[in-house]
C-alpha cells in the first residue's frame, strides 16, 4: 500500500478534520505554546505562528517562551527537539498525558520513541523544517483531535507493530490487514461500495466483507464512526 504524507495536503487536513468533527468551518482562535531546543529556533517558530491569523501566541508561564499573552492554557503545545529523548520532548509528552494536544517536531525521531510519544497521547511527531502551511495544518488538525503522522513515521510503525502500544494503537495496527486499511482509507475519501471496488478490482461484495470486518474490529457501530476512530488512531492519510 502507497502511504502519502499526512501533511502532504494541508487543505485536505482542514476538511477531514470539519467533515469528521473537528474544527468548525467558520474560523476560530487556536492558541498556540510553543517550546524549542534553542531560542532561535523558538523564535522562528513563533514568527511563522504570529502572521497566521486562526493562530495566537501564548505565554510561557515558566518563564522559557515569549508568546503574545498570558491567559488560560493553550489549545496545543508546539514542541521542537533534536530528538525525542530531550527534556523538551518529554515535557510535551506528560503535557500530552494529562490531556492536552501536543505536536512534536522532531530533527531525528525513531520508531520506538514515536510509539512511546503516541501511547503518551502525543498528536503528531512531525520531521522538523516542515513549510509554514504544513506545521498549520498540523496543530489546527491535532487542535480537532486528530493524530498526524508523516509517511515514514507510518510506514515504520506498519512494520514495526510490536513497538506501538498494547493499549489501543497495536491491537489496530496488528489487526487490519493491509487489504482493509486500503478499503478504510477509500472509506475516509467518502467512496461507496461500488466505487471501492472498481478502484481496488475486487468484487463489491469483497467490499461489504472487509467493511463488516473492519467495523468489528475497531469496535464500529457503522462506516462514519470507523472512519473517525480510524483518523483518531493514525490508520488513515489524510
Amino acid at each position: 500500500m502507497r502511504v502519502q504524507p499526512v501533511c502532504h495536503d494541508p487543505d485536505r487536513v482542514r476538511s477531514v478534520a470539519q467533515r469528521w468533527g473537528g474544527f468548525p468551518s467558520d474560523l476560530i482562535m487556536i492558541r498556540v505554546l510553543v517550546k524549542a531546543s534553542s531560542p532561535i529556533s523558538r523564535a522562528g517558530l513563533e514568527s511563522l505562528l504570529h502572521a497566521h491569523p486562526a493562530l495566537r501566541l501564548v505565554e510561557d508561564s515558566s518563564g522559557n517562551a515569549t508568546g503574545t499573552e498570558a491567559e488560560s492554557p493553550p489549545d496545543v503545545l508546539l514542541v521542537e527537539a533534536e530528538t525525542l529523548a530531550d527534556p523538551g520532548a518529554r515535557e510535551g509528552m506528560d503535557w500530552a498525558g494529562a490531556g492536552g494536544p501536543v505536536v512534536l517536531l522532531v530533527r531525528h525521531p525513531a520508531t520506538e520513541p514515536v510509539a512511546d510519544a503516541l501511547r503518551a497521547g502525543v498528536k503528531a511527531v512531525l520531521p522538523s523544517g516542515l513549510a509554514e502551511r504544513e506545521i498549520v495544518a498540523a496543530i489546527e488538525a491535532a487542535a480537532a483531535g486528530l493524530v498526524i503522522l508523516d509517511a515514514t513515521g507510518i510506514e515504520s510503525l506498519l512494520r514495526a507493530p510490536s513497538a506501538v502500544s498494547r493499549d489501543g494503537f497495536e491491537t489496530l495496527v496488528e489487526t487490519l490487514t493491509p487489504r482493509e486499511l486500503e478499503v478504510l482509507q477509500l472509506l475516509a475519501s467518502g467512496l461507496g461500495n461500488k466505487e471501492i471496488a472498481s478502484r481496488l478490482e475486487i468484487s463489491e461484495h469483497t467490499v461489504k466483507f472487509h467493511v463488516a470486518s473492519i467495523m468489528g474490529k475497531l469496535g464500529a457501530a457503522s462506516r462514519t464512526e470507523a472512519v473517525t476512530l480510524g483518523i483518531r488512531h493514525g490508520l488513515i492519510m489524510i
